[in-house]
């Protein structure tokens, strides 16, 4: 009797358990590559994924033109990531043992964040206001750079973001010299580029390849982890007039490096803390119930034998009540990093400021793989108005389809 009501007092206590311990919400579907019309159904959106679905709608709007849908998506998104702070509940909650990573609210890592603000800086510029596009680009800056002590090294170090905020700046007639020194220097060498010409009037922004992803890696899956596919094309170039003109759009910055080049995060040290954790009380239960199957047969021993076999049932019950509660522990704690991500993004970005004359122009644009050869089906048919006017005409071209 007296065994029978200490089993029934450790299933009690086991249950106690598992209802203190979170359940976790469903997570979202990820979006295909490129993102499916489904997901631009907005019914249901939880409010701590707001800004990954603003990130994905909004560059999809931005390749198909609708450039006011465009601007309220990155509006929204970026209005969002300024005003969350670290120390907001959900992030508190991302803390504890037994809550997933994923429930925070979604900002995204440095380089998704960065591009929201480089889209935003296109369209202002679309629109003549190259002063708010000079500070989208600053503001990627920002993002890019860490201040920790000891990732000095990783400075903000986008090429475009720098360059463009020189060119801006001579469009302003201020100098822009030393971010267009800076973009030099991030290029390492490897390429030089084109000088400011502050009279170009039509702006050639590219972009090809699919985008950085993100994979749960580690015993638990506490690390976050990158995979970016090296796309075939490897440069492009705008044909225009009759072939009268060409435009070489080289890449200048690459999504997969800047995902995969960068410093760990804060919350890396605690899905590892998280993962110690989850390791030890699982270690420890498996102790504790070794020891309660051989204070179990200690007692029926003692039993058949004639003896008081209480104390050694008694020692059994309690151990196996520990091990119950370190394997429940161990199962509940969250140690699984967040992999939600920006999933139509694209891998490699392209720059070109050139001098056309007023009118309608009509070409491709061209993408080529490694030995410079025409990926003919990726071809597509490109044509746009310059102004007569001061404004700059701004076109986006993109690999990636809507």
């Amino acid at each position: 009797m007296k065994r029978r009501r200490i089993l029934c007092l450790s299933f009690v206590a086991a249950l106690a358990f598992l209802a203190g311990c979170e359940s976790l919400p469903a997570e979202p579907r990820a979006g295909a590559r490129p993102v499916a019309p489904a997901d631009r159904r907005e019914t249901a959106v939880p409010e701590r994924d707001r800004v990954l679905f603003d990130y994905r709608l909004g560059v999809s709007a931005l390749r198909a033109g609708r450039f006011d849908e465009a601007k309220a998506r990155f509006d929204d998104a970026i209005a969002r990531i300024g005003g969350i702070i670290t120390n907001d509940a959900q992030a508190e909650r991302a803390r504890g043992l037994f809550s997933a990573e994923k429930v925070k609210t979604f900002i995204g890592e440095p380089y998704e964040r960065v591009m929201a603000y480089y889209y935003r800086g296109i369209l202002y510029w679309r629109d003549g206001e190259r002063d708010n596009a000079r500070a989208c680009f600053r503001s990627g800056q920002v993002i890019d750079s860490d201040p920790r002590p000891g990732h000095e090294n990783y400075a903000a170090d986008y090429v475009l973001l720098d360059y463009l905020e020189g060119l801006a700046s001579a469009k302003l007639a201020a100098d822009g010299s030393d971010a267009i020194a800076r973009a030099q220097a991030h290029t390492a060498g490897k390429i030089s580029l084109p000088p400011v010409n502050a009279a170009a009037n039509v702006l050639v922004f590219a972009e090809y390849g699919y985008g950085p992803r993100k994979f749960a890696g580690g015993q638990y899956g506490e690390q976050l982890r990158f995979h970016a596919d090296d796309s075939p094309t490897r440069s492009a170039r705008l044909v225009l007039d009759g072939g009268r003109k060409i435009v070489p759009l080289p890449v200048y910055d690459d999504l997969g490096f800047q995902a995969t080049t960068r410093g760990g995060r804060v919350m890396d040290h605690i899905l590892g803390n998280k993962a110690q954790f989850k390791a030890g009380a699982n270690a420890a239960s498996d102790v504790a119930l070794a020891g309660a199957v051989i204070a179990g047969d200690q007692g029926r021993r003692r039993d058949r034998r004639g003896n008081d076999g209480d104390e050694a049932n008694v020692a059994a019950v309690g151990l196996g009540i520990l091990g119950i509660i370190g394997k429940l522990a161990s199962a509940a704690t969250q140690t699984t990093a967040d992999t939600r991500q920006w999933d139509n993004l694209p891998q490699r970005l392209s720059f070109a400021a050139i001098v056309l004359p007023p009118g309608e122009h009509e070409g491709k644009i061209e993408f080529l793989d490694r030995e410079g050869n025409v990926l003919a089906q990726r071809t597509q048919r490109v044509a746009f108005s310059v102004a007569t006017d001061d404004r700059d005409t701004v076109v986006f071209l993109s690999e990636l389809k809507p």
